[in-house]
């Protein structure tokens, strides 16, 4: 059982807990929590390791020992380094390290979302796994966009990263994406000329959600062919992204459906 945090091993997981940078240099992020491991090995995602804590659920002690014999380390640790470790106040006694994957984006593209400067990682992580549920092939991060496999993030999308493409990308090359895949661009934005319930999603499009503080970027409104927007009966300045992006993905998806 490792019982200090000054363990290798250890450090090293708090720093990909912490810094972005070694997440994507060593092409392998953190995860917390049984619900998330288990998606990520029904996924097929590759498990480099598990740390565990005799804290843990026979729901927990399952995967671990499921993960035996398949080239997966192993780690007990103490509660005391779990708790060290963990991102959550109230750890469920249970950490992996998978390796990195780059989902691949359909060839036939008619659903996809970009997401502007967002800042927020539990927005981020909201709206992952709603983009997830409504069908969207593929999510575009912008620059300036929060690391999608922070800790932060990757709780709030509950096992969205395993199925959903996520990519960070250049303008430049979502702009190629849009241009070959004949996306029309919708931004969503409080200033919009068209409402969303007016739009057509039906046709293969790009929705571009902007950020919590400084909404979308020039770049964004320079690449929409259209701005569309919610109504608000009740007044206020604008709704919270994650919000604004769950109306606008299911009101695509529901288009969707009463077309087949």
């Amino acid at each position: 059982m490792i019982s200090s945090t000054k363990n290798p091993k250890i450090q090293w997981v708090l720093r990909l807990q912490k810094k972005s940078k070694d997440r994507y240099d060593e092409q392998v992020f953190a995860i917390e929590g049984v619900r998330l491991l288990e998606e990520a090995r029904a996924s097929d995602w590759k498990i480099r390791s598990i740390f565990y804590a005799d804290t843990l659920s026979d729901r927990g002690m399952n995967l671990v020992n499921a993960s035996l014999n398949t080239g997966t380390q192993i780690e007990s640790v103490s509660p005391k380094v779990m708790s060290a470790i963990s991102d959550t106040k109230n750890p469920q006694g249970i950490l992996a390290v998978i390796e990195m994957r780059s989902l691949p984006v359909p060839d036939q593209l008619n659903f996809a979302l970009i997401l502007d400067q967002m800042r927020d990682p539990g927005n981020l992580g909201t709206i992952l796994r709603s983009a997830a549920a409504a069908g969207a092939q593929v999510v575009y991060l912008s620059p300036g966009t929060v690391d999608a496999f922070s800790p932060k993030v990757l709780r709030a999308g509950m096992g969205a990263h395993f199925r959903l493409p996520i990519h960070n990308a250049r303008w430049i090359d979502i702009c190629s994406r849009i241009k070959s895949a004949e996306l029309h661009a919708y931004l969503a934005t409080s200033e919009g000329s068209d409402t969303y319930h007016d739009s057509d999603f039906q046709r293969p499009l790009i929705l571009i959600i902007g950020g919590e503080a400084e909404g979308a970027s020039q770049t964004a409104y320079q690449v929409a062919d259209s701005q569309i927007k919610i109504p608000m009966p009740g007044g206020g300045e604008s709704l919270n992204a994650s919000v604004a992006a769950g109306i606008l993905l299911f009101e695509i998806a529901r288009q969707r459906e009463t077309k087949k």
